[in-house]
């Protein structure tokens, strides 16, 4: 099946970033594609820097993944790329790569890639090249595996990395398949430690005059998200498996079915576990040597969760969550993404931002500046809406 036609549209940016941002001032070019690239990029757009995001004829894959379609693009692409502008060049002509160079060359603070290993290098725009030129320039380059290593030349996409870091070991239920964490949290999370690299080295350079190379990849990011796993399995020589909905070492700490849905609580203490008991009305298990401690739970998790179950299906979410709030036991019901979007505490916090131009309401970044959460300068751009400006 083909793509669906992306038609035209014109691309809506604030007059003017606000100068209390933080990156305002600062021009990045993102040579990125598909999410952890563009996410680092957004989060920069989002702090005010000008991003010029470099695409392909073609365009960015993500642009194509789906449906849905908004504005002109998948629904993916429009929540990884608010805010910037789209330069379309064809990097196999000399005359496009030499626009290129000169816009870095001129303009650049910041050149921010995940290409295919390798391809930088081929096409000159590796960090050495570009330095040599220009040594304040901040570079990032946002590999697979990393740079050094056997596997340095190899590709990588979030579920390869969730597989290959050990993440999928200890997702899902005891005995079952494996199961890929469903947010991308290996693209993303390398965009989010691309971005704080690259402001590290923006600061430096206020002081030094100096840019600097930030080196990110998904397999260290993945690796970065096992860091208790890899603890603990250092400390007991036991491999660490899957736990559902619960956590190792902490116990009770995990999802129930209620008689109407699913509620997380999390008793991960021995006072929490006694308001828990005491709540329940069962003060013995108080006295159970088997439950006298968090080690003692986690040895006998099986017998504790086999009884709290039972408790648990008696009552609705809302009954339980009135009862333990009462009582101060932490809690919270396994909602779905309209359940999390519709909620008031999402409106009181001002999450969703509707972009200047677009059509959706997108989750702004999880931060607040002095209290105000950065607005996004506008929505994703369509395709080539920079080209006519090309310098």
């Amino acid at each position: 099946m083909l793509d669906p036609p992306i038609p035209a549209r014109k691309q809506v940016l604030t007059s003017a970033v606000p100068d209390s941002l933080p990156l305002a001032g600062h021009l990045v070019v993102e040579l990125g594609h598909s999410v952890a690239a563009p996410y680092a990029g957004q989060i920069l757009a989002d702090l005010g820097a000008e991003v010029i995001k470099v695409e392909k004829p073609a365009g960015d894959d993500a642009r194509h993944w789906g449906p849905p379609f908004v504005d002109g693009a998948s629904a993916t692409f429009q929540s990884l790329n608010r805010g910037k502008r789209s330069l379309v060049l064809d990097l196999r002509k000399p005359e496009d790569l030499l626009a290129l160079n000169r816009l870095i060359d001129e303009r650049a603070d910041v050149v921010l890639q995940n290409m295919r290993p390798g391809q930088v290098e081929r096409l000159r725009l590796d960090c050495a090249t570009l330095r040599a030129r220009k040594p304040q320039l901040v570079y990032c380059n946002l590999g697979a595996f990393g740079a050094p290593g056997p596997l340095a030349d190899r590709p990588g996409y979030d579920p390869l990395m969730q597989a290959f870091s050990g993440i999928m070991s200890v997702v899902g239920e005891p005995g079952g398949a494996p199961v890929r964490v469903g947010p991308s949290i290996v693209d993303m999370g390398s965009g989010m430690w691309a971005a704080l690299g690259i402001v590290c080295l923006l600061l430096r350079r206020r002081a030094s005059g100096v840019g600097g190379v930030v080196d990110v990849s998904l397999f260290e990011t993945a690796a970065a998200w096992m860091s208790i796993y890899a603890a603990q399995y250092q400390a007991a020589g036991t491999v660490p498996g899957k736990n559902g909905s619960g956590q190792a070492g902490i116990v009770p700490y995990r999802a129930y079915r209620t008689a109407d849905g699913d509620l997380v609580v999390a008793a991960g203490n021995n006072e929490l576990f006694a308001r828990l008991c005491r709540l329940l009305g069962r003060d013995e298990w108080l006295r159970d040597p088997r439950f006298a401690d968090n080690p003692a739970r986690v040895d006998h998790a099986d017998a504790l969760y086999a009884m709290l179950e039972q408790h648990f299906a008696s009552r609705g979410n809302a009954q339980w969550i009135e009862l333990l709030d009462a009582a101060g036991i932490p809690c919270a019901p396994v909602q779905d993404v309209r359940g999390m979007l519709e909620h008031p505490q999402t409106a009181a916090l001002g999450l969703l931002q509707r972009p200047a131009g677009g059509t959706l309401a997108l989750v702004g970044l999880p931060l607040r500046l002095d209290g105000a959460r950065p607005a996004p300068r506008g929505a994703s751009p369509a395709l080539g809406d920079m080209n006519p400006q090309l310098p």
